[in-house]
């Protein structure tokens, strides 16, 4: 009974006791999907349901649900949340919802992170229910969390939260696979454009054995914000779309430099040749690639023939890379 925290030791629920606890940075990120028809995927992305505003008021929700945690869940500690983020994705099929719950106190934000995705999920339920009253909110899980005694703890792979839960990072014997796909692109944001990369980096990603967080969703102006985000959780990898070109709003590459600690330039430019194959233009992508401390950080153009060549450069490599940068992998 001793090894489940809310428990005395003598089977009783109890509130932990955390005022010897010492005050850390704690973040928290969570992740689900409302499952359901490609028409409800297109009237939400349209903003076209009977209910309007979909999105903005699942978010809103999600963001209120967190900061009432302890009022929901019984055992939970009330806590100053310095930041809750709500995002959403989207594939042919379902609506991704992710958030991140940040505070800086003696005890963590998992179940703030937890509850924002859960409301925000039944509330995308809420709104839609009167197209698809079988949608099915799945997965709800913790992604990872920073801060406290254990450090960082990232979920291997989606067998369940046992893989690894009681270990910090250094004590994972197989490379980290959790992943962020980031899409930078002011019509995506905006709603005025189809995502037609991030949810092909989502399948690519996941279809390898990946935890994917997104695709997480930012305005070419607000790019630098988007990749704070996706470094939040410091996840294995994260893999960027658009803003890589010459337009005077491309700013995808500036932003990423800004945050590595060391750039891998030959997988950027293995990329470029990849392009270079099929068009000429490819020549004029100028994303980058490197380490922004652990996590493997790499631009990809923002097309799908240029997400294409980029998925094929990496391929060969990406497990052998992983490895190395977790201290693993030959180095013949």
């Amino acid at each position: 009974m001793s090894d489940l925290s809310h428990l005395d030791d003598q089977g009783r629920a109890r509130m932990v006791d955390v005022s010897a606890k010492a005050d850390t940075t704690r973040v928290a990120v969570a992740a689900g999907e409302l499952v359901t028809t490609p028409e409800v995927v297109a009237l939400v992305r349209a903003d076209d349901m009977p209910k309007a505003d979909v999105l903005a008021t699942a978010r809103i929700a999600g963001i209120a649900a967190a900061k009432r945690t302890w009022e929901l869940i019984p055992l939970c500690h009330q806590l100053a949340l310095s930041s809750v983020k709500v995002s959403f994705g989207f594939t042919d099929t379902s609506i991704t919802v992710e958030a991140t719950a940040k505070t800086k106190g003696p005890t963590g934000v998992e179940m703030e992170a937890l509850t924002a995705v859960a409301v925000a999920g039944l509330t995308l339920h809420d709104m839609v229910k009167a197209v698809d009253p079988a949608a099915v909110m799945n997965g709800v899980r913790l992604i990872s969390k920073d801060g406290g005694k254990r450090g960082h703890w990232t979920r291997d792979d989606e067998s369940g939260p046992e893989a690894g839960a009681t270990q910090d990072r250094s004590a994972v014997a197989t490379p980290d696979r959790s992943a962020v796909v980031l899409v930078s692109s002011t019509g995506v944001a905006a709603g005025t454009r189809e995502d037609t990369t991030g949810p092909v980096i989502v399948r690519w990603l996941t279809a390898r054995g990946f935890t994917v967080r997104g695709p997480l969703v930012y305005p070419d102006a607000r790019i630098a914000e988007g990749l704070a985000d996706a470094l939040s959780g410091a996840p294995a990898l994260v893999l960027s779309t658009g803003g890589t070109g010459a337009s005077p709003t491309d700013a995808t590459p500036e932003a990423t430099l800004a945050v590595l600690d060391r750039e891998l330039p030959g997988v950027a430019d293995s990329i470029r040749r990849r392009g270079l194959e099929v068009t000429p233009h490819a020549v004029l992508s100028r994303g980058v690639a490197g380490l922004a401390g652990r996590t493997v950080v790499v631009n990809m153009p923002g097309s799908p023939g240029g997400v294409k060549d980029g998925l094929a450069a990496l391929e060969p490599i990406l497990d052998h890379l992983l490895a190395q940068v977790s201290g693993g992998g030959a180095h013949e």
